[in-house]
C-alpha cells in the first residue's frame, strides 16, 4: 500500500489493486470527513438513545412542533438529473464484481450498489467493493471465473445507474484509525467512492449518486448534506452533483419525512420504503410496549393499517416535494418448481400496488424479477418517466395512523418463532462467512430479515406473549427451539457449518439479552477478520 498520511493508520491487510484505492490522498479525504464531523456523528448517536426514552416514556411518536414552519412550507427539492428521472425498476445487490456485472447487465435503470446491509464488512470486501466501483464506472468490468466463465458488460443492454449505499451512521471501520480512533464507516464508503469517481461519473453525463440507510432524524440528514457540501468544495465538483435518495426505515424517520427531503434539497433524490428495516426499527423503538407487539413477520404485510400509512406517507410527501418516491424490495428468487408461479403472482401484486400508489419505481433482488417490475410500472406510467406530478392531495395520515401497530392482522404462533430463529441463524452463518447477501428459502436476504427475527424474539420474551399454542414465550424455549434448529441444520445436506456455533450464540445473545442491542451487526464486525 502507499505512504499513509500524517495522523493516519490503515489496520486491514493487503487486498488485490488496494493500493489504487487507498491512496494517501484518498485517505486524506476520508481522514478529513472524520475531523469535520466525527464529533457530530457521535453526538446524533447519542440523542439517538435521548429520544428513544423520550417515546418510552411518552409511548408514541408524533410530528415534531418546532419544524412544523418546514411542513407548511412552500419548498421543492432541485428536479431530477436526466440519467435517473427514469428509475421505475431498480436492482439491488453487494458490490462484489459478478453481481455488479450482472445488476448493470439486468436491464433494470438503477442499481443499488450496497456497501452496507447486503455486503458483510470484511476488510477484503470493503476494498474490493470500490475496487469494483472504480472499475465499472469506467467500464473496464470484467470477471473470468476459475470456473472459466466469463462476465462483461454487454453492449445491448442500457447499464444501470449505480446509486452506492455506504453503512449507517451508527457503524465505524475498525481497519482505519484517524488520530487514533476508528474511522466513522460511512465516511469511508462514501468518501472513497466520491473521490475516486465523482469527477469521472460527472464527465460521463451522471454524477456521484448514493442511497442513505438508517437515519433518524432530519438532524442525521443535516450532517450529511454538510458532508456533500464538504466534499463537493474540497475536490472543486459543482454543488448540487451529488444526489442522495433516503432509505425511510427507522419509525422515527417516518415523522420527519418532510424535514429529512428539505435539509437535503439540493441534494435529494427522494425518498425510499425501506419495508423490512422499517418493521425491525418499530419492534426497536417500543420494544418494552405491549401495544406495539407484532404477529408473525410473514403475516405482516404490506396492507397493514400502519404500513399502508407509512407508504402513503411517503407517496404524498415526495410529490409534494417534487421528489421521488421508490418502493420496496421484491425478494423472490426464482426458481423452477410448482411455488413459483404462486410466488410471481405475489411479486406482480406488489409491484401494481405500488405503482398504482404513486411510487415512481420499486427494488428487486433478482435480474429475473425486472420484466415483472417494469411490466407493472409501464402499465401505469406508459412513456412518462415518473409520476412525481401525481401529488396524491387526498392522502392525509395522522400519527395515530402510523402508530396503529395494534391493529395489525395475524397470530404469534410457534411455528413463526422457529421460522425466526431458522432465518436467522442461516443468514448470521452467511454474513461470518463473508456473504450479507443470502438465499434462503427462495429469498435474497440481507440484515434486515435476521434483525427483525430476533428482535421480534426479544419482544416476545420480554413481554410474555402467550402464542396461540399457549406456549409462553421463555429464553427457555427459545434457547430449546435454537438448539433444534442448530441440530437439523447441521444434519442439513450442504450447509455450511464452520460458523454455526457462532451463529448460533449471537443470535442467542442478541434475541435472549436482558439490554436490546441496537444492531446485531455490531456485536458480528467482532466476530470477523
Amino acid at each position: 500500500m502507499s505512504e499513509t498520511p500524517a495522523g493516519v493508520q490503515v489496520l486491514g491487510g493487503a487486498v488485490e489493486r488496494g493500493d489504487e484505492i487507498l491512496t494517501k490522498e484518498a485517505l486524506e479525504f476520508v481522514a478529513g470527513l472524520q475531523r469535520a464531523f466525527g464529533a457530530r456523528r457521535d453526538e446524533l448517536l447519542a440523542r439517538r438513545k435521548e429520544r428513544r426514552a423520550e417515546a418510552t416514556a411518552k409511548g408514541r411518536l408524533d410530528f415534531l412542533e418546532e419544524t412544523r414552519h418546514i411542513r407548511e412550507g412552500d419548498w421543492q427539492v432541485a428536479a431530477p438529473p436526466a440519467d435517473i428521472a427514469d428509475r421505475r425498476v431498480e436492482i439491488t445487490g453487494p458490490t462484489d464484481r459478478k453481481m455488479a456485472i450482472n445488476a448493470l447487465n439486468s436491464g433494470a435503470r438503477v442499481w443499488l450498489a450496497d456497501l452496507e446491509d447486503a455486503n458483510t464488512p470484511h476488510w477484503r470486501n470493503v476494498v474490493s467493493g470500490q475496487v469494483n466501483l472504480y472499475d465499472l464506472v469506467r467500464k473496464q468490468i470484467e470477471l473470468t471465473t476459475p470456473e472459466g466463465k466469463h462476465y462483461k458488460l454487454r453492449d445491448d443492454v442500457k447499464h444501470a445507474v449505480p446509486l452506492v449505499r455506504p453503512r449507517g451512521w451508527h457503524f465505524d471501520e475498525k481497519h482505519i484509525l484517524v488520530d487514533g480512533k476508528p474511522v466513522v464507516a460511512a465516511f469511508v464508503d462514501f468518501g472513497l467512492h466520491f473521490f475516486h469517481n465523482a469527477k469521472e461519473l460527472i464527465s460521463r453525463g451522471s454524477g456521484p449518486y448514493f442511497y442513505l440507510p438508517k437515519m433518524e432524524s432530519h438532524l442525521e440528514a443535516r450532517l450529511w448534506n454538510d458532508v456533500f457540501t464538504h466534499a463537493q468544495q474540497e475536490l472543486g465538483v459543482q454543488h448540487g452533483s451529488v444526489r442522495a435518495t433516503v432509505l425511510i426505515e427507522t419509525y422515527p424517520a417516518a415523522f420527519e419525512m418532510e424535514e429529512i427531503l428539505y435539509e437535503l434539497r439540493d441534494h435529494s433524490a427522494g425518498l425510499n420504503a425501506g419495508r423490512w428495516d422499517y418493521l425491525f426499527s418499530v419492534i426497536k423503538t417500543f420494544r418494552d410496549s405491549d401495544k406495539y407487539i407484532l404477529p408473525d413477520r410473514n403475516s405482516v404485510t404490506m396492507t397493514a393499517p400502519f404500513m399502508r400509512a407509512y407508504t402513503e406517507l411517503l407517496v404524498r410527501t415526495c410529490h409534494k416535494r417534487g421528489a421521488f418516491a421508490i418502493g420496496g424490495m421484491a425478494a423472490f428468487i426464482p426458481t423452477k418448481d410448482e411455488s413459483n408461479a404462486a410466488a410471481m403472482d405475489k411479486v406482480h401484486a406488489d409491484k401494481k400496488r405500488e405503482a398504482g400508489d404513486g411510487f415512481d419505481g420499486s427494488w428487486v433482488a433478482h435480474p429475473g424479477l425486472v420484466p415483472i417490475c417494469f411490466e407493472e410500472f409501464d402499465a401505469v406510467l406508459g412513456d412518462k418517466p415518473n409520476q412525481i406530478d401525481r401529488t396524491r392531495d387526498e392522502v392525509s395520515v395522522t400519527a395515530d395512523q402510523l402508530l396503529s401497530v395494534a391493529d395489525t392482522p395475524g397470530e404469534k404462533t410457534i411455528e413463526g418463532l422457529r421460522a425466526a430463529v431458522d432465518v436467522g441463524v442461516r443468514y448470521i452463518v452467511s454474513w461470518l462467512g463473508g456473504n450479507g447477501a443470502a438465499a434462503i428459502h427462495n429469498l435474497m436476504e440481507d440484515a434486515a430479515t435476521a434483525e427483525i427475527s430476533r428482535s421480534q424474539i426479544w419482544q416476545w420474551l420480554h413481554n410474555n406473549v402467550v402464542l396461540t399454542g399457549g406456549e409462553r414465550v421463555t429464553a427457555d424455549l427459545v434457547r430449546e427451539v435454537l438448539a433444534d434448529t442448530e441440530k437439523q441444520l447441521r444434519a442439513e445436506h450442504g450447509f455450511p457449518v464452520d460458523n454455526l456455533g457462532r451463529a448460533v450464540e449471537l443470535f442467542e445473545q442478541v434475541a435472549v439479552a436482558d439490554e436490546f442491542v441496537d444492531f446485531l451487526t455490531l456485536p458480528a464486525y467482532e466476530e470477523i477478520d
